[in-house]
Order: structure tokens, then C-alpha cells, then sequence
């Protein structure tokens, strides 16, 4: 009974690191988005600096999900709790690399007047946001009604993500000003898209530790 509760402690101790490491993706992406918005190129060079802590803490995390392995030996649904929270980790911070993405774009943007407002842009984001925290959640709480609203919520995703595509598309062709913002835009609206497709797979390896069985919530 003791070991058993030993393992349970230091499963509660890796769920708290990914937390962590969730909390830490949604403030870079907020603070990404929000310098994207207002041309904010000191807060965007931060989102970028800050970046290392969440990739360090992608280690700490794979270190530890090795060692734990390594003692526990776990099966059944125990080993998939803890491979689950190792590709997690790993989608997360991909997610923190998007944020960074977008960051880059700010800067090479610049000062030019903004295009932002014409666009769904907004929309995708706090759809994604809402999505990375719904997945991270169902994983964590093992809330399979959560996973699958993650995957309606990527169809959301998508149908933004081709209206925004269409609408810059259409801009480039029709005008000469502004080329490069709009062509960041587009670049912002692919890293958005992507975004939201890592978080889905976060969903499904939830999904797959609640009921055992591969689901594909990107279709």
C-alpha cells in the first residue's frame, strides 16, 4: 500500500509539472497575441527570452518521466498515463514554439499600421487557448466529454483559418501596400492552425488513457 502510495505521489508530482508548463505556454501565447496586436516589440522580444523556461522545464519533465519508469516499472494503464504525459509534454511545447512564431512575426512587422482587425486572427487564438486548457484538463482529470469538445473546437480552428487565408490571399493579389504584413498575417494564421492541431493531439492522447483506444479528433 505504501508504494503504491509513493507512486501515486510522484504522479501527482509529474501532473503538476505539465501543469505548470501548460500555465507557463498560455501566458507566453496571451503575451505573444497581445504584442502581435499592438506592436509591441519589447514584449514580444520577452515571449522569446522567456521561452527557455518552458523548454527547460520540458526536460525536467522527460527526466523525470525516465526515472519514473525506471523504479516503478509501470503497466497497463499507469504506463499509459505516464507515455501520455511525455507526448503531452512534447505537444505543449510545441505550442510555446508557435507563440514564439508569432512573436518573430511582431517584430518583422514592425510599426506599420496594423491589418489585424480585418481578419479572424483573434477568434482562433482565444478559441486555442480555450482548447489547450480543455485538453490539458481532460488529460489531468480524465474527462473524456472535454477531449471531444476539443476536437469541435478545432473544426472552429479550421473554418477561421480558411477564411482568413482566403481574405489575405485576396489582399496580396489587390494591393501592393502592406506586402509584408500581410504576408506575416498568413504566416500567423498557419502558426494558429498548427497550434490548435498539436493541442488536438493532446486531446487524443487524453482520450486514449481514458478509454484505451486510439480516437482521431481531427477529422
Amino acid at each position: 500500500m505504501v508504494v503504491r502510495e509513493n507512486f501515486e505521489n510522484n504522479l501527482q508530482e509529474l501532473q503538476n509539472k505539465m501543469s505548470e508548463m501548460n500555465t507557463l505556454t498560455l501566458e507566453a501565447f496571451e503575451n505573444a497575441f497581445t504584442a502581435f496586436k499592438t506592436q509591441d516589440v519589447e514584449l514580444a522580444l520577452r515571449v522569446i527570452e522567456e521561452d527557455n523556461e518552458i523548454d527547460v522545464l520540458e526536460t525536467e519533465i522527460n527526466q523525470f518521466i525516465v526515472w519514473l519508469m525506471v523504479k516503478e516499472q509501470p503497466v497497463a494503464r499507469d504506463l499509459r498515463r505516464i507515455i501520455g504525459a511525455l507526448k503531452i509534454s512534447a505537444e505543449i511545447e510545441r505550442v510555446a514554439d508557435f507563440a514564439v512564431n508569432i512573436a518573430k512575426s511582431t517584430i518583422k512587422i514592425g510599426n506599420a499600421n496594423s491589418l489585424i482587425k480585418g481578419t479572424k486572427l483573434e477568434e482562433m487564438k482565444i478559441i486555442s487557448m480555450d482548447m489547450l486548457q480543455k485538453a490539458v484538463s481532460s488529460f489531468i482529470d480524465e474527462n473524456i466529454l472535454l477531449a471531444k469538445e476539443v476536437g469541435s473546437l478545432d473544426d472552429q480552428v479550421d473554418d477561421f483559418y480558411s477564411e482568413n487565408y482566403k481574405q489575405l490571399t485576396v489582399y496580396l493579389s489587390s494591393s501592393a501596400a502592406d506586402t509584408n504584413q500581410a504576408v506575416q498575417l498568413l504566416f500567423v494564421n498557419r502558426y494558429l492552425e498548427r497550434a490548435a492541431d498539436h493541442i488536438t493531439n493532446i486531446a487524443e492522447s487524453a482520450a486514449y488513457l481514458i478509454k484505451g483506444e486510439i480516437y482521431d479528433l481531427n477529422t
